[in-house]
Parts: structure tokens; C-alpha cells; sequence
């Protein structure tokens, strides 16, 4: 049952005859990410009211993976994201990446409930000043485990069911926004959501930094939000063929971005079928936690979502 599951998921996660292995992104993993455009534009200011550069970034997600290493956290664990103000909340997420465990978006869930999937040993508070925390801490980290493109990297409880999420997932729904919208390095773009959902870590947390973009939060040229934004971020993809063409439709099972107006994403596919949306491509998550909800979720070689 459980091999036969997984071959509905990956069926579902091709499109064509494209499968995801066969699709090349920049970067193996998350981790990845940040070292990499370390490397190469270390220098580059990313977040413009605070003058942080990649290399000062790196830096500070370096010394929050000894932080969160020196607390009991270990590769493969899942921890739960506190609402940290920004960017202390990113830097935190990038760092549990970095340490090569995964982050959980749960905080409305009652944690007694999810205490045997979330790693209990590890709980920082919503009041946790990350800078004075991780101020000691040296900046040069070597990992025990470097996460692999089709490994675990986000678990969400936006929606009942945990959603889980691989790096390739992330990574390969920001390329997608990138090539509709034509995101260029250096834009100023401002987001301001919260670490509730797998849009904040796509719009907030990926998005500006895959794109070498700087985060400006008086003077963006590109903003995402709910409403009255250059790209509004909406969750009611019951009305997607009602979308403006700066609209963009919302769905975490497939990462998060579906499409732009009533355009899918570069690798994913989508049909109405009555009361629900049928969704094909490489971002389509890698399954419910619950298995009965994938058994009546996955089938015809796609993923059908009720709405």
C-alpha cells in the first residue's frame, strides 16, 4: 500500500514526460542556496533598512545552526518556527535548513497533538531576541548532514492535514514565480507576511534571495501581499478563473504559488473538475502526514483538492 502511494505521488508530480529529476535547478537544497549566493555575491546588500549583506546573512545563519546544534537539534528533526519578527524568523528557518533539519509552520496548533512529529526537545519562544541569542556563536559551521533535492524540508499545518514539502518543491515553486513574473536580480521587493504558511517561506524567505533581489521595505518596486499589492497572494482558488492577471493563486499542496492570473506556473498543470482542482507538476507536495487523506487524494495520476 504504502509503495503504491508513493508512485500515485510521483505520478502526480510529473507533468508530460517531464519527471523532476529530469528538471535542473541552481541549487541541490536550501542550504545550498544561501552558501551559494554567498559565494558568489557576498558583498551585495540583501536586506536595505538594516544593510545586511549576503556575506552578513550567512553569517548570522551560520551562528544560529551552532546556536540551535548547542540546544539538542539534529539532522532530520522538525522544529516549529516561532513568530520572530523579521528577518530573525527567516535567518532561523535558513539555519535549521543549514543544520539539515526541517521547519514546521504550526502555530496555532495545539502542540500536544503534534508532539510525537515535531521534535519536543527543542521550543524557542516568540519573544526570543535571535541575535543576542546566536551574538557568541562562531560563523564558520560545518554540518553533519547536508539535505539531499527530494528530502523533507517543510512540514505545515496551515491546513489540517501536515503538508510536507521537499527541497526541490521550494525551490523548483520559485523558479516558477521567477519566470512568470521575470524577476530580476537587484528589484527591490518588500513582503510582509507572517510564518504561518508556506507562502511566507516562498515570497519571504526564498524568493529574494534565489533572485538576488533586496528586500526594501520603504521602497520596493515589486510588493506581494493580500490586496492592493503589485502581486496579490490569494487562497481562494475556488474563483481562479476569476483572477486578475496580478493575482496569484495560493494552494500549499502544491508548495504554494499554483498561478498567475489563471496561468499556471512554469511545470505544473491544472483542471476544474467539479467541486474540485485537479494539479499535476513538480511542485505538488510530497504527501499528507495522514495516509488515509493521500489514499483519497492522489489518483489518476494527479492530485485533486477539494473546493
Amino acid at each position: 500500500m504504502e509503495i503504491d502511494i508513493k508512485n500515485k505521488i510521483y505520478q502526480a508530480q510529473c507533468i508530460g514526460n517531464v519527471e523532476p529529476i529530469e528538471y535542473m535547478i541552481p541549487y541541490p537544497s536550501m542550504r545550498s542556496l544561501i552558501e551559494g549566493q554567498n559565494i558568489k555575491y557576498a558583498e551585495q546588500v540583501i536586506i536595505k533598512d538594516k544593510n545586511i549583506t549576503n556575506q552578513t546573512f550567512f553569517n548570522y545563519v551560520q551562528q544560529t545552526s551552532h546556536w540551535l546544534e548547542s540546544l539538542g537539534l539534529e539532522p532530520k528533526d522538525r522544529m516549529i518556527i516561532p513568530e520572530l519578527g523579521y528577518p530573525q524568523a527567516e535567518i532561523l528557518l535558513y539555519g535549521i535548513w543549514n543544520l539539515g533539519a526541517i521547519g514546521v509552520l504550526a502555530v496555532d496548533v495545539d502542540k500536544n497533538n503534534i508532539k510525537d512529529i515535531v521534535s519536543p526537545k527543542l521550543n524557542i519562544d516568540a519573544k526570543t531576541n535571535l541575535f543576542e541569542k546566536i551574538k557568541e556563536q562562531p560563523i564558520d559551521y560545518k554540518p553533519k548532514y547536508k539535505p539531499l533535492l527530494d528530502d523533507e524540508a517543510l512540514l505545515t499545518f496551515e491546513k489540517e492535514d501536515g503538508i510536507r514539502l521537499s527541497h526541490y518543491n521550494l525551490l523548483v515553486n520559485t523558479n516558477g514565480i521567477q519566470k512568470a513574473i521575470g524577476l530580476k536580480s537587484r528589484t527591490k521587493v518588500f513582503c510582509d507576511l507572517k510564518p504561518r504558511s508556506s507562502a511566507w517561506v516562498i515570497f519571504q524567505v526564498i524568493l529574494p534571495i534565489y533572485c538576488g533581489c533586496i528586500f526594501d521595505r520603504s521602497n520596493a518596486e515589486i510588493t506581494f501581499g493580500d490586496s492592493k499589492n503589485n502581486y496579490n497572494l490569494r487562497n481562494d482558488i475556488n474563483n481562479i478563473f476569476e483572477f486578475a492577471g496580478n493575482d496569484i493563486g495560493l494552494c500549499p499542496e502544491n508548495t504554494a504559488a499554483l498561478c498567475i492570473g489563471s496561468e499556471p506556473i512554469h511545470l505544473t498543470s491544472y483542471s476544474k473538475e467539479n467541486t474540485k482542482i485537479k494539479i499535476k507538476g513538480h511542485s505538488v507536495m510530497m504527501g499528507y502526514l495522514n495516509a488515509l487523506k493521500n489514499e483519497s487524494s492522489f489518483n489518476n495520476e494527479g492530485l485533486f483538492i477539494s473546493v
